[in-house]
């Protein structure tokens, strides 16, 4: 039996999270953590496991096998580095830190302690996403020119975002820091790390933080790369447009592209077949199998940490910043 110890229910997929290890075969739910106390207590008894207000004494629990950290993101290098020096295995909401010197910390010590380490990047899993990676290893469209990718919401405007989320101090931003972490890691997987990146950043609430956002990024290859986000969208489907020398992709409410092979003609996909395990099942299957993560692990994380805090320097110094 594989014991799981849930680190905090602030974030909101925390008890997607939980439902999803606890329906698990061979795995269990054997503890929680959680720096508000009654909201941590109140959890361990729906689970129906121990409550642990002391963090260090979890961690000292050998019978608990790895941690499933859903905090808010300004605990995560405290609680990610303990917990790999304890040689937990690791799963984390994304982003793993707010600067990329907290996340080579994170980094050093998970390698450092061979331990199993996945981060929440869930747009890998989907279908058109995952066709679209195929045809461009694949050379279908060419080499890649251009590549835009649009995740969001109208959660501030439609007033279901909790508060929290235009928290600075917890989160490290609005927009781009949550929804805006899908579209940056997409572009990473795709096109590799940028040369240089330019944010928009805008406030339509007034909460405090971007609820509208916007970076722009070059790549050596000469590919254009643009990440959009937001609180604020009536009408909110995931976009995926890629172009190429030989052809253009583009995913919405379904798969279609044309290409050279096409004979330049739309072609629509009905039915896409290709899947992924979603990070919870990739993380658990790592630590029972002893495999490694390729597609969810430390360094696609402090990849997506450094196009993170690239996007914000950019904003806030008002400039073209370098990135990598």
């Amino acid at each position: 039996m594989l014991n799981i110890a849930m680190v905090s229910r602030w974030h909101v997929h925390a008890d997607q999270y939980a439902k999803e290890i606890g329906e698990t075969p061979g795995v269990k739910i054997a503890a929680v953590w959680d720096d508000d106390i009654s909201r941590g207590e109140q959890w361990a008894s729906a689970l129906g496991c121990d409550f642990y207000e002391d963090y260090d004494a979890l961690l000292a629990n050998t019978e608990i096998d790895g941690v499933a950290v859903v905090s808010s993101t300004n605990l995560h290098p405290q609680l990610l580095m303990k917990a790999a020096n304890a040689k937990k295995h690791i799963y984390t909401e994304k982003v793993l830190a707010f600067s990329k010197n907290d996340a080579e910390k994170i980094r050093e010590a998970v390698v450092k302690n061979n331990i199993h380490f996945t981060i929440s990047l869930p747009h890998k899993t989907m279908a058109g996403v995952l066709q679209a990676k195929k045809m461009v290893d694949g050379g279908e469209i060419g080499q890649v020119t251009y590549m835009r990718v649009r995740n969001v919401h109208g959660g501030s405007i439609l007033g279901w975002l909790p508060d929290y989320f235009y928290d600075k101090t917890l989160c490290g931003g609005g927009a781009m820091m949550d929804l805006g972490a899908h579209p940056m890691y997409l572009l990473e997987w795709f096109l590799g790390t940028p040369q240089k990146m330019a944010s928009a950043f805008t406030q339509v609430t007034g909460r405090g933080v971007e609820d509208n956002a916007v970076s722009v990024m070059s790549f050596e290859n000469g590919a254009i790369g643009v990440s959009e986000t937001g609180f604020v969208s009536f009408c909110d489907p995931f976009t995926l447009e890629i172009s190429g020398t030989k052809g253009y992709i583009h995913v919405q409410d379904g798969f279609r592209y044309k290409n050279e092979a096409s004979n330049k003609e739309w072609v629509t996909e009905e039915h896409l077949e290709l899947t992924l395990e979603r990070p919870i099942a990739y993380w658990i299957s790592s630590i029972l199998n002893n495999t490694e993560n390729k597609l969810y692990g430390i360094d696609e994380a402090v990849a997506l940490t450094e196009f993170m805090e690239a996007a914000y320097r950019s904003w806030e110094e008002d400039k073209i910043v370098p990135c990598g």
